[in-house]
């Protein structure tokens, strides 16, 4: 089981990043695939990217592909999304998950979910 906390969420202008960290407080997480998921007010939950418990694999969703990196430091037991040219549609709280086959994009897939961690993003 996997208990995770994300971090690093915050306002910030169009244009700019922000890294997001979500740590297993069970320090298991390197077990595990990652994903992290986005839900802006009103909409879905949608798939950011994910990557595979070895470091080696990613995927992304169209939406932030060559924008957005997910990496891992499993020694750290932390997953990070790195975020660049961020835009106002960015705006979501952003979750990570674990549990799920590696190229799952559905969130019902993954058994394990943190808080969630805010981000806003000015026009």
């Amino acid at each position: 089981q996997v208990q995770l906390v994300e971090s690093g969420g915050g306002l910030v202008q169009a244009g700019g990043s922000l890294r997001l960290s979500c740590v297993d407080a069970e320090l298991t997480l390197s077990m595990y695939n990652v994903a992290w998921f986005r839900q802006a007010p009103g909409k879905e939950r949608e798939f950011v990217a994910a990557i595979r418990f070895s470091s080696v694999e990613t995927y992304y969703g169209d939406s932030v592909k060559r924008r957005f990196t997910i990496s891992r430091d499993n020694a750290k037991k932390t997953v990070y999304l790195q975020m660049n040219s961020l835009k106002p549609e960015d705006t979501a709280v952003y979750y990570c998950a674990a549990g799920a086959t590696f190229g799952s994009r559905g969130p019902a897939d993954f058994r394990s979910w943190g808080q969630g961690t805010s981000v806003t993003v000015s026009s």
